[in-house]
């Protein structure tokens, strides 16, 4: 397929264009969007923070070295911290 296929035929786009043209503008139904959107939002990111610590939680036990020197270099940081 050529480029001038994909500018004269948008049907060849891919899924992130169209998405583009879907989403317009005072639509009836953008404020329930807006709000489905946000909470959708806030659940994928308490996904993400959840994986992450778990991640890191693994990391702790697999390098128990690395994780007493990061350990020792917080606790060093909240020595010297000034008020």
């Amino acid at each position: 397929m050529a480029d001038g296929d994909l500018r004269d035929n948008p049907a060849a786009r891919g899924p992130r264009e169209g998405r583009d043209a879907e989403g317009v503008a005072g639509a009836p139904g953008d404020v329930e969007d807006a709000q489905e959107s946000d909470a959708a939002r806030r659940r994928r990111r308490a996904q993400f923070l959840r994986e992450l610590h778990e991640a890191k939680q693994l990391r702790d036990r697999v390098q128990p070295r690395r994780a007493r020197a990061a350990r020792m270099r917080q606790q060093m940081r909240m020595r010297t911290f000034r008020w």
